[in-house]
């Protein structure tokens, strides 16, 4: 059994910048941070982009980037959050530019800011095409100068501990759910440690393994969703999937290649397979219109055409600015045989960012107590239907931040749980068929893709329930039986996730934002976010 007195899950922009906090203000309490993979494999890493700030205030504001994220989340944004992530994010970014974070500047010294689908100025902070990368190295090399912090890797967290796990029966409507810490699975030694915490932070990341295509990486099953719903907490919005607009079409490729959306904002064009620059047929605002509207449109032009992918043209562009902006998208687009300045792009919709999530305050308390939540895992309202590019590394920063101010207050009063039981495997033996988890994996992925993507129906979400009822049914069996693994609680974790999202998405009777369902083609007169 270990005890400390932080627990952070994940190794993102989210827990990090959260644990470095923590352990600066208390040098005297333990910090441990878990990552299920190496410290640096993270969703934050695969971030290109960049960081969304106001920064020039002599043509910007944070009005126009206030009302920009209001825009985009199509009515269910929270007004309040906005304002917060938009006023205090400046000077969270400031925090790890003086961590060592390197955004591009030119030749003056000022900053390069970039312009993405939906905002209305040029305020994207990048550090090439590979911004989340620079933030994560900058974040971990400071971390490791902090003696109190303890990053273990490959450890996998299989659930949250509650009165549960004492023998008492906690469900949706038990007052005061309290959170002792977490059951971990140790990759290497492959035995199950029982971790008591006094406060727990997730900051587990996305779900995106839940689809076919995806951008983010083989880590993004959902876990920190999943533990939270099965330990009773409050989840939502996870009907708004965001799926961006292009990413590089190579079939059978997982997770697939992001090309930024920034590219478009330096001046990339969509055509289809004629040739035929379609976007001013769905939206004013062109290619830079906000990602929903972008693959819906993307998604249309392939279904008339009945092709697997649109073109991104940047032959027009400046060649020089190109490398030297993207080196990465070129080198990559190179070495499949592809010269940007010479060939258009292949580009399709992937399932990106999960806009909802675990429910949280202002202050990041989920409806558990002692556990907070941040970064792409948690619902702060600051998204609503659909999130506002590069708004979501910003959202990460702030509120780690406040995270960190409330759990600093609370943790002095906090004392360990005593009388919590070690894991109990007893009955479970080795998996004899891995087949099982891989195929439940497959079918997961593929009913998801075809039947909650993009566009939905009625009829589809309908065949997507009973599908996924089936696959609860097998992967609980094989869980109740079978000695625990990354894998099995991985798809355990995905099938939640999926259930969660069709759920929710059969409650919402209109289409809104990132949520497109042709048989509720108008949006309802009632704003709300559905809570499960």
């Amino acid at each position: 059994m270990i005890k400390t007195d932080f627990l952070v899950i994940g190794s993102g922009i989210a827990g990090l910048s959260y644990a470095l906090k923590v352990a600066q203000r208390h040098p005297d309490k333990k910090v441990l941070v878990i990552t299920k993979s190496r410290a640096d494999e993270t969703n934050t890493k695969y971030a290109q982009g960049g960081i969304a700030g106001v920064t020039d205030f002599e043509h910007d504001s944070y009005d126009k980037h206030i009302q920009d994220t209001l825009i985009a989340g199509d009515g269910l944004c929270n007004p309040h959050t906005v304002e917060i992530v938009v006023r205090e994010g400046p000077e969270r970014i400031q925090e790890i530019i003086e961590w060592g974070t390197r955004f591009d500047k030119d030749p003056d010294g000022d900053y390069k800011l970039g312009k993405e689908g939906g905002h209305s100025e040029f305020r994207i902070l990048h550090h090439k095409d590979v911004t989340g990368k620079e933030i994560e190295r900058a974040l971990l090399d400071t971390v490791g100068k902090q003696k109190n912090i303890e990053v273990v890797k490959h450890w996998f967290v299989l659930d949250l501990i509650t009165q549960h796990h004492l023998g008492y029966l906690v469900t949706k409507s038990t007052p005061d759910i309290e959170c002792y810490g977490v059951y971990a699975l140790d990759h290497q030694t492959n035995k199950i440690v029982t971790i008591i915490s006094k406060i727990t932070l997730l900051a587990t990341g996305g779900n995106g393994q839940a689809y076919r295509t995806t951008t983010n990486p083989k880590i993004a099953t959902g876990d920190g969703v999943a533990m939270v719903y099965r330990a009773k907490g409050r989840i939502e919005n996870m009907e708004f999937i965001q799926f961006h607009p292009t990413a590089l079409y190579e079939p059978g490729v997982s997770p697939s290649f992001l090309i930024t959306e920034a590219v478009r904002g330096d001046g990339g064009i969509l055509r289809n397979d004629k040739g035929e620059a379609f976007m001013e047929k769905y939206d004013p605002r062109k290619d830079l219109a906000p990602r929903d509207i972008v693959a819906r449109a993307i998604d249309s032009e392939m279904k008339k055409a009945g092709t697997e992918h649109v073109f991104l043209d940047c032959r027009h562009m400046d060649q020089v600015k190109f490398v030297e902006h993207f080196p990465n998208i070129y080198q990559k687009c190179k070495s499949i045989g592809i010269d940007v300045a010479a060939n258009m792009i292949p580009v399709a919709p992937a399932a990106h960012y999960s806009c909802g999530g675990i429910k949280v305050d202002e202050w990041g308390h989920t409806s558990i107590r002692n556990l907070y939540a941040c970064g792409e895992c948690s619902s702060t309202g600051l998204h609503g239907a659909n999130r506002l590019a590069s708004n979501s590394l910003l959202e990460a920063l702030v509120f780690s931040h406040r995270c960190y101010l409330d759990s600093i207050k609370a943790v002095g009063e906090l004392k360990f749980k005593d009388g919590v039981p070690e894991w109990n495997a007893e009955g479970t033996m080795e998996p004899q068929e891995m087949i099982l988890i891989t195929q439940s994996l497959k079918e997961l992925q593929l009913l998801m893709s075809d039947y909650v993507g993009i566009v939905r129906t009625n009829t589809r979400l309908q065949r997507a329930s009973k599908r996924l009822d089936l696959l609860h049914e097998e992967i609980e069996s094989l869980y109740e039986t079978t000695a625990v693994s990354p894998q099995l609680c991985e798809v355990r974790n995905l099938i939640t996730v999926g259930y969660l999202i069709v759920k929710e998405a059969s409650f919402r009777k209109e289409s809104r934002g990132l949520h497109y369902n042709t048989d509720y083609t108008g949006k309802s007169e009632i704003l709300q976010n559905i809570v499960l």
